[in-house]
């Protein structure tokens, strides 16, 4: 266990991400791997005189409830949702890594209908109060890495506990770019896509909301996405894991959508609403510690040399209209070593195979940290 790293990290997450003052209500839901982190982070909050929550979050057995769910059941848990939003003023999500099929026999119309039933809700808490997300690294984190689990521990406190106050600042002129540009084109191997941005802010994410950080995301004017893209990591979703998706769009809608897998199942998310057709984010991905992917979305939308391009629900900070029970954050990584691609702003190539070319973006180039 890093005890320096645990408490280097506590410190972030109460006096940098959710800026924690007295009698501040926090929530803090953990799988009981993360003991020691919410430990620490318990002792932080006290000293900012901070009010604490706690809820021990267990996914296999919430997967075993959900099985049977009813409407009688998802009306409890709206219950509890819109409690916990109304009487606490920050989250703390920290999970541990469970099998990605876990709720592959949770019946998915409940599923449905459970994120129609409390997207306002969900609304609230993402946009009107401080949270955060995290990982707490387990052996099957370093199963999905490839790794040894104490090389994966080193790995994950690393990249948890990177210098998020530089990042924003090496962050600063890819935002003031992104908020001057129209027209976005994105070619790599199977995708040519052009969306326009125009108007639209752009967000740096460095440690504020997820940790591991490292991305900033705009989102595209609703009508204006026309091509193909094909994302290149797995993408897990409602217990299932969809392979090499491809998406193809006209007038911001997704009028095909194929995988290398069952492409019945895919088409039924991308029915779950009109909105869940268009799309709510557009982001670039730049923690220079975090290079491969693993199925796990809150580190591989953080790949240096990636995009994001997520169907679905929009953030309120950066608000293009669309509204959906989903966001699916589906990753595209474009360095050489998986097939290059190019990204245009104002037709001006601004980075090529993962890396900025324009010389006030080279700060954020994964081989110079």
């Amino acid at each position: 266990m890093n005890t320096e790293k645990i408490n280097t990290l506590a410190k972030t997450i109460v006096n940098y991400s959710l800026h924690l003052k007295e009698n501040d209500r926090v929530h803090i839901s953990f799988t009981e791997e993360a003991t020691p982190l919410v430990e620490e982070i318990i002792k932080e909050a006290k000293l900012v005189k901070a009010i604490v929550g706690l809820n021990l979050y267990n996914p296999r057995l919430n997967a075993r409830l959900a099985e049977g769910n009813t409407m009688a059941r998802l009306e409890h848990l709206k219950k509890v949702k819109e409690f916990e939003v109304n009487n606490y003023d920050a989250f703390v999500m920290i999970r541990g890594a469970f099998n990605d099929y876990e709720a592959k026999n949770v019946p998915q119309e409940m599923t449905k209908q459970f994120g129609i039933m409390t997207s306002d809700i969900d609304d609230v808490r993402i946009n009107e109060r401080e949270w955060v997300l995290l990982n707490y690294p387990t052996y099957l984190d370093a199963h999905k890495a490839k790794m040894t689990t104490e090389d994966f521990n080193k790995f994950a406190f690393d990249v948890m506990t990177v210098d998020y106050k530089k990042m924003s600042e090496d962050v600063a002129p890819l935002k003031a770019l992104m908020e001057r540009t129209d027209k976005v084109r994105i070619t790599s191997p199977g995708t040519d896509i052009t969306f326009s941005i125009k108007g639209m802010p752009a967000v740096p994410c460095c440690g504020e909301k997820n940790i591991p950080d490292g991305e900033i995301y705009s989102a595209p004017i609703k009508d204006s996405v026309n091509g193909t893209i094909t994302y290149n990591t797995p993408s897990p979703y409602q217990g299932n894991i969809y392979n090499k998706v491809s998406l193809t769009f006209e007038n911001g809608k997704i009028i095909n959508a194929t995988c290398d897998g069952d492409n019945a199942k895919l088409n039924e998310i991308f029915d779950t609403d009109e909105g869940a057709r268009y799309v709510g984010e557009f982001a670039l991905g730049f923690n220079p510690k975090v290079l491969y992917p693993m199925g796990d979305i809150l580190y591989d939308e953080k790949i240096t040399g990636s995009l994001h391009f997520t169907p679905g629900r929009c953030y309120a900070d950066c608000d293009n209209g669309n509204k959906s029970a989903i966001h699916w954050d589906m990753v595209l990584i474009q360095r050489e070593d998986f097939g290059g691609g190019e990204i245009y702003f104002d037709d001006v190539l601004i980075r090529k195979d993962g890396k900025f070319v324009l010389e006030e973006l080279k700060t954020l180039n994964y081989e110079d940290q």
